[in-house]
């Protein structure tokens, strides 16, 4: 196709789209309800993006040229779209994004990381080894790679590492050569109404690596959701001992870790993450299986393990000082939420936690209030904005305040988001974690500026 139109292209998944067709040469424009960051990155690297849902505003290159142009759209949009029946109602071409996805891998081999949560992150390990030992890949990321400052990667082989969404049962647009399978806790019950349901789409999803490709899996994650797979099955674990795992864990200066990484036929020893916290051990295990099983050394497995730096607004320390430390993270989901907990206490042993959550969506808050409530428990101090809505209308009955009246701990408070700013600022604040998926990443900047203000850190 000559022009590409994506209606939501501010999306992460969107945008690693978008930046991918721009590279091929095709004309690349979108329309996104508001501006961020990442639309403006986008426009600098030439993608034209407005912002009202208006048919009025798409470029006329591809209003009068049906027959060149596919239209992609995120499930995000609201089915009445004004753009979106106009397409529909004027012959174009029209596909989802995971199908758009579908089909670029189906011309590579592809290494897919699917999971409720960890996917991020590990698929960004993973195309950081393949890209940092010169294999190469091209690789479409679920977040913004800190090493390479984007959430697209481009090779001239034919090597694609693809972060694989269960959200829609996007993922099974995949047919993976080798699949890494994180985690299936329940989530997007809106979708898949129940946990029976969203074991069905992973096992699904699991059927689908090839016969002679591999399945890496969690350890523990349960028979059903291989009892389909015809590929090679390979477990990996934190510390309990599977086919890929980790031995002589010890924790080192600002929380991060040194451990002997364990694989069938053999161990390297001395690996060290450039990102701190357990749950990257965990990850790494994982990105790195997939890695020697795509034929990458041990060698450049640990190079490359010691040299990365992370993914943006993945446990991603922005301040770390004795006096004031601060975390932003995208966790959306009770036991994201705990497992960052959990991993900030063990860098920060005897600090006061302060977190701030907006929690994300109704249908989740609705469904999982009380286990938001148990993780956010954990903490010393509780911030907790309004519910970020996304795509949804209000739920009748559902608010923060469901989870907010069962967290057990005294030092807690609701407030609106535009009083977050003024709350920060007349609080005394030891260690801060931002944890959310909505807009609160628009306050990630402002409050490191004014936490390095308020403690004079340089």
């Amino acid at each position: 196709m000559k022009n590409i139109y994506f209606i939501g292209i501010g999306g992460i998944g969107m945008s690693a789209l978008a930046r991918y067709y721009k590279h091929l040469g095709c004309f690349t424009a979108g329309y996104d309800r508001t501006t961020s960051a990442l639309t403006s990155l986008l426009k600098n690297e030439g993608i034209e993006i407005h912002f009202q849902d208006s048919v009025s505003l798409i470029p006329e290159c591809i209003v009068n040229d049906t027959n060149n142009t596919l239209v992609i759209y995120t499930p995000a949009i609201p089915a009445d779209s004004n753009e979106l029946t106009w397409f529909r109602s004027h012959g174009f071409e029209i596909i989802k994004r995971s199908a758009a996805l579908g089909h670029i891998a189906s011309t590579k081999k592809t290494l897919a990381i699917a999971g409720t949560h960890g996917k991020t992150t590990t698929s960004t390990m993973l195309a950081h080894i393949l890209a940092h030992s010169g294999m190469g890949c091209t690789a479409f990321l679920g977040g913004i790679s800190v090493n390479y400052n984007s959430n697209l990667l481009l090779s001239k082989n034919n090597t694609l590492v693809a972060e694989a969404d269960e959200f829609d049962r996007s993922f099974l647009q995949l047919w993976p050569d080798i699949a890494i399978i994180t985690s299936a806790d329940p989530d997007h019950l809106d979708i898949y109404s129940n946990e029976k349901n969203i074991k069905s789409a992973f096992a699904q999803f699991a059927s689908q690596v090839k016969k002679s490709g591999t399945l890496i899996l969690k350890k523990g994650l349960g028979k059903e959701i291989e009892k389909d797979t015809k590929a090679n099955i390979l477990y990996y674990s934190f510390d309990c001992e599977s086919d890929f795992y980790a031995t002589n864990i010890k924790i080192i200066n600002g929380g991060f870790f040194n451990f002997t990484f364990n694989y069938p036929g053999g161990k390297i020893d001395g690996c060290t993450i450039g990102t701190p916290g357990w749950i990257n051990v965990e990850n790494a295990i994982a990105a790195g299986a997939a890695a020697i099983i795509h034929g990458a050394t041990p060698q450049m497995v640990k190079e490359a393990l010691a040299t990365f730096r992370g993914v943006q607004r993945r446990f991603d320390i922005r301040i770390n000082t004795p006096k004031c430390s601060y975390i932003d993270d995208y966790a959306h989901h009770p036991k994201e939420i705990a497992a960052a907990i959990s991993s900030i206490r063990n860098i920060f042993p005897q600090r006061k936690l302060t977190a701030i959550f907006q929690p994300h969506l109704y249908s989740r808050t609705r469904d999982f209030a009380n286990e938001f409530a148990q993780s956010l428990s954990n903490l010393d101090e509780l911030i907790l904005l309004d519910i970020y809505p996304a795509r949804e209308l209000p739920i009748e009955g559902i608010t923060s305040k469901i989870i907010f009246d069962n967290v057990k701990i005294e030092n807690k408070k609701m407030i609106s988001k535009d009083k977050l700013i003024e709350e920060l600022t007349n609080r005394e604040i030891d260690t801060l974690i931002t944890f959310g998926a909505g807009d609160i990443d628009r306050f990630v900047n402002p409050i490191t500026e004014l936490l390095k203000k308020k403690y004079k850190i340089q």
